[in-house]
């Protein structure tokens, strides 16, 4: 004997279905859910052979092997333009933002960070070795930051040893602090 299951109801179908359609269009007007309550959401990478972190509400986008077009310029940092979102956003190295040298990303960077905020920028590293999702209270907080140009901010502990955390609106200030740097030295010439 076979048993089937009865029809669904027009109206009771048509009903969960607007509620669905609605669920869906509410969920654009939602702000974006940013981090998970206690925690701090983080890239661990590395630059230049250093091992960092990366807050992830600081940055609006990650992409591996993005292609970047060279430009020559006196900003060693500089290593070209990149296209992001129909937008074309400058790539710096970020190991030589932060004067770690290492090993230069003669073959192009693996990965692109985009920060987020603006002017658009965005940061190559070489490796990314995972998220990080660490309890709020498991971070080490510095209100001022540290290294070169004051870039780094804070430090997470981790079994396999501590990772400085890379402040991202740091890193751009010094970006436009070299920049504005080459363009008086340019002016005065």
């Amino acid at each position: 004997m076979t048993v089937t299951a009865p029809a669904p109801q027009p109206a009771r179908l048509e009903r969960r279905l607007a509620e669905l359609r609605d669920e869906f269009d509410r969920s654009f007007a939602d702000p974006p859910r940013s981090a998970v309550a206690g925690h701090d959401d983080l890239l661990a990478i590395r630059a230049g052979g250093v091992r960092y972190a990366l807050r992830l509400t600081q940055a609006a986008g990650l992409f591996p092997d993005r292609p970047v077009t060279r430009l020559p310029g006196p900003l060693s940092a500089l290593l070209g333009v990149a296209g992001f979102r129909g937008a074309i956003v400058p790539v710096y190295d970020l190991a030589a933002v932060l004067g770690t040298g290492g090993t230069p990303l003669d073959g192009g960077p693996r990965w692109l960070v985009l920060a987020a905020g603006t002017p658009p920028v965005a940061l190559a590293f070489a490796e990314l070795d995972g998220h990080l999702r660490i309890p709020s209270d498991g971070l080490i907080e510095e209100a001022n930051g540290h290294g070169p140009h004051g870039c780094l901010r804070g430090i997470v502990p981790l079994p396999d040893g501590a990772r400085p955390i890379v402040d991202v609106p740091a890193v751009r200030s010094a970006v436009r602090a070299a920049v504005e740097a080459v363009t008086r030295f340019n002016e005065d010439r």
